[in-house]
């Protein structure tokens, strides 16, 4: 049962359901986590929250006799509101094995989508909904391992894969900002069409290595347009699908396309999405620019804030995917190599990485997973893969 207690009555071992706070002031990365030791209630208790839903379905009950208890009108966190295989427990081996069919699947949804575009057929919104659901289940059971997998890209097929890259990060956006699950899926499918104008974009354009000049730009950016012309004409669409599909160009200094908006001129969800959007695509390998580390890519992110993306939604993006997302590759101060492996929301300077690589021997050595916050060892830098002669691709479809 999700119950709401005075802060004075919580205690270790109980399943916080939902923190009662609003995002930018609380220090975690989640709405909800365990009580597992004392340094997190104490963190809880200095942060200024007054009251706290818990769920003693999943956690420590307080006391039958104690007052002050009432139950909450609807659950703020329950995962079974989600998709009910969520709260299953699976191995990170099955769920890894999960979410590359899952990755697979959901780039030929997009394929076969925007093929039907060019067909001059309409979007079908039921063709998508499994495969979202399917996403947010993956992201909220486990992130690190869906998130991997999408940063790898194809340049034949950099569109699609980025279509659902985006998808799986606005979900990871959507949940550090404690959105109700019907908006983040309807944020997700916003992700996974924002691009499908690009549909009626020419192949020589949409792939050309080189620089665009000012006339193939122009093409280009009537993506957009193309997008929300099909989005009208979809049955089903909803207001939030629409405002992030066509409105991840807009910039918060009013220097973005096709209208120029600025500031709250952009609804949240088309800020939020462009922000997914610039992400994904800096650090993806293109067919004119090298992708940018994970962790240099959120450090220009953050400079950019406050002039071309809202700063505190930038802020929230970092801690919604971690300062190292899942997939970086991380140098410790033990002169190892590590994948990172998992995010630890509240520990985000300690993820789990998996050390493949001695910097001192110039050799690989036997993966060892690591949970940096029982270990001595810390990062020292984030690294490039390309630098190191290190397969992203191969490191990220390997079960760690």
């Amino acid at each position: 049962m999700i119950i709401k207690i005075s802060i004075n009555q919580l205690k270790i071992g109980m399943y916080v359901n939902d923190l009662n706070y609003v995002w930018q002031k609380h220090p975690f990365a989640w709405q909800c986590f365990t009580i597992e030791d004392a340094a997190t209630l104490n963190k809880i208790l200095g942060s200024g929250i007054a009251e706290i839903y818990i769920d003693t379905s999943r956690g420590a009950d307080v006391d039958a006799v104690e007052a002050g208890t009432v139950e909450a009108e609807e659950p703020l966190c329950e995962p079974s509101a989600i998709l009910p295989d969520i709260i299953s427990r699976i191995s990170p081996v099955e769920e890894f094995r999960r979410a590359k069919e899952l990755y697979s699947n959901a780039n030929k949804l997009m394929q076969g989508l925007m093929k039907d575009v060019r067909l001059g057929k309409q979007i079908e919104l039921e063709q998508c909904e499994p495969i979202i659901d399917s996403i947010i289940g993956s992201m909220f059971r486990s992130p690190s391992a869906l998130l991997p997998l999408a940063q790898m890209k194809t340049v034949d097929e950099y569109t699609f894969q980025h279509s659902v890259s985006v998808a799986a990060l606005a979900v990871a956006f959507g949940r550090v900002m404690d959105m109700p699950h019907d908006e983040i899926k309807a944020l997700a499918l916003g992700g996974l069409l924002h691009d499908v104008g690009k549909a009626k974009v020419p192949t020589s354009i949409l792939n050309k290595s080189g620089k665009l000049d000012d006339a193939e730009f122009a093409v280009m950016k009537r993506h957009v347009s193309n997008t929300a012309a099909l989005l009208k004409d979809a049955k089903g669409i909803n207001e939030i699908t629409f405002n992030a599909a066509t409105q991840h160009h807009e910039r918060y200094d009013g220097t973005g396309y096709p209208h120029g908006l600025k500031s709250d001129q952009i609804s949240l969800h088309g800020q939020m999405l462009a922000i997914v959007d610039v992400y994904d695509a800096i650090t993806s390998i293109r067919v004119y620019h090298k992708g940018m580390p994970p962790t240099e890519a959120l450090r220009k992110m953050f400079e950019w804030g406050g002039a071309h993306f809202n700063a505190k939604l930038v802020q929230a993006f970092i801690k919604g995917i971690g300062i190292y997302p899942a997939g970086s590759l991380v140098r410790m101060e033990s002169e190892r190599l590590g994948i990172v492996r998992e995010v630890v929301p509240d520990k985000l300077l300690q993820p789990v990485v998996q050390l493949i690589y001695d910097c001192k021997k110039m050799c690989y050595i036997p993966p060892e997973r690591v949970e940096l916050s029982a270990s001595n060892d810390k990062i020292k830098s984030h690294e490039s893969f390309e630098k190191w002669k290190i397969s992203q691709a191969e490191w990220a479809m390997a079960e760690a």
